[in-house]
């Protein structure tokens, strides 16, 4: 993880990050799988940037999801926004579709 991967990121990354990459992460991360077109990430984008004022010291990986993107199929991600709680490179918790803080709080409630 590089530095100005911590707290929480405004834009989606059309990334190259493999499954294999995600299981050699270290620490504690969220991963966002969405599109910055998408209407229910826009609605939960404030809920999730309350959670991570909280949490300032914790990663955030937005990727952007859909057709042909690998990563999001390894996870089975089936709607947007998903947030999936990683430690160590494993899935602790996910939560899909937040609309309120505390479901985002819930998640990291699981951090270790």
């Amino acid at each position: 993880m590089k530095n100005n991967d911590i707290g929480f990121k405004h834009d989606y990354e059309n990334t190259t990050l493999t499954f294999e990459d995600v299981c050699k992460l270290s620490g504690n991360i969220i991963l966002e799988f969405g599109t910055a077109w998408c209407a229910h990430c826009q609605a939960a984008s404030s809920a999730i940037e309350e959670v991570f004022t909280e949490h300032t010291t914790l990663s955030h990986i937005k990727i952007v999801d859909g057709k042909g993107k690998r990563l999001g199929r390894v996870f089975k991600v089936k709607l947007w926004p998903t947030l999936i709680l990683l430690h160590d490179g494993k899935e602790v918790a996910r939560v899909v579709r937040p609309l309120h803080s505390d479901e985002v709080r819930q998640l990291t409630e699981k951090i270790n």
